[in-house]
């Protein structure tokens, strides 16, 4: 009696709460934040999820997309941090390396990268390093030992164009020139092809997702020396990661954490973040909307199409990475500010 009692109790509290959100969200509207312009990446995956969130949130409100794009996401971080209302009813999507900015203490930074209620990331990606096969490198070894640094081209600091390089000589003893000032991957991409630079260090995603890698990959004008990936991915079967690599060259703990700390930031893919104070239980039903979305047949069948893997990261696993990123050392801190050109 006294279990069927206890049962009865907790499905009219469940159905309370459920009412009670349900209620809430009809009639509203959920605005998504997006730190870029329109057209990327980080752009086009929270407009292409949008729909089919909102069919699986209690009430079904509507979902608005709005660019707020400005310091690599850092204008629409600020807002959602501190100026949005903490009601569940504002998301933001930005560029998950924001945490670097952070950690080096750059002034312009009003949230804490560790405090966002984590929604969830549709992907998680991974980085390359590729090089002309025109060069004379054709092994990590032969890059150590170059005479001449070959020439990678970059958008800015906070690019893998740049951070990358700058890591590898860290970790590895790679030295490379970095040739920054273009404007994006577009404009490397016909650098590359002009000679103008011959090593980039693109998203694995990008690199076999669209042209003119795949192109170039399959004639091998390009050939990749190392991946970040924990394991190899199944395309670059003979391509060793960077984690083989600093093992083979005995890199110190130190600079092993700081790969860690650094690379982080690629895995957490295309991340969605609500306002700090947000009720738990709004959290929880905006995380549990997101991985239903992701797994919406209907999604998955036109991300197929647009050749889109989807990788799910949840809420809970991105707010564990958060929290760890951020706690670290003064020395692996300092280290982060010289890879990131600070």
């Amino acid at each position: 009696m006294k279990r069927t009692i206890f049962a009865l109790l907790f499905f009219l509290a469940w159905s309370s709460t459920l009412w009670a959100q349900e209620s809430f969200y009809q009639g509203k509207a959920i605005r998504i934040i997006i730190g870029s312009s329109a057209g990327g990446g980080y752009d086009l995956w929270p407009r292409f999820v949008a729909p089919y969130l909102g069919q699986y949130i209690p009430g079904k409100p509507d979902i608005i997309a709005q660019n707020m794009p400005g310091a690599g996401s850092m204008v629409a971080a600020n807002y959602v941090y501190g100026v949005a209302k903490p009601d569940g009813l504002t998301l933001g999507a930005i560029n998950p390396a924001l945490y670097f900015d952070q950690l080096v203490g750059r002034k312009e930074v009003q949230f804490d990268f560790s405090k966002f209620p984590w929604i969830g990331s549709p992907e998680q990606n991974e980085i390359l390093h590729y090089i002309r096969t025109d060069t004379p490198y054709r092994t990590v070894e032969e890059l150590r030992n170059a005479k001449e640094p070959p020439r990678c081209g970059s958008s800015g600091t906070g690019t893998t164009g740049h951070y990358i390089p700058r890591l590898l000589e860290e970790v590895l003893g790679i030295k490379s020139k970095i040739v920054d000032g273009y404007q994006g991957g577009a404009e490397i991409d016909l650098a590359v092809e002009r000679g103008e630079v011959v090593c980039w260090s693109p998203l694995v995603a990008t690199y076999f997702g669209r042209e003119p890698y795949t192109s170039w990959h399959k004639k091998g004008f390009t050939r990749v020396l190392l991946q970040t990936g924990k394991k190899r991915d199944a395309r670059l079967p003979d391509v060793p990661t960077i984690y083989e690599l600093m093992d083979q060259y005995k890199t110190p703990e130190s600079g092993q954490r700081l790969a860690r700390v650094v690379l982080t930031a690629v895995t957490l893919g295309r991340p969605i973040m609500t306002t700090p104070g947000v009720p738990p239980e709004r959290v929880n039903i905006l995380r549990e909307a997101y991985a239903k979305a992701l797994s919406d047949p209907k999604l998955l069948a036109e991300a197929k199409k647009r050749n889109w893997e989807v990788d799910p990261l949840s809420g809970e696993e991105m707010d564990a990475s958060a929290k760890e990123v951020i706690a670290q050392p003064p020395t692996v801190i300092e280290r982060m500010k010289w890879v990131l050109g600070r």
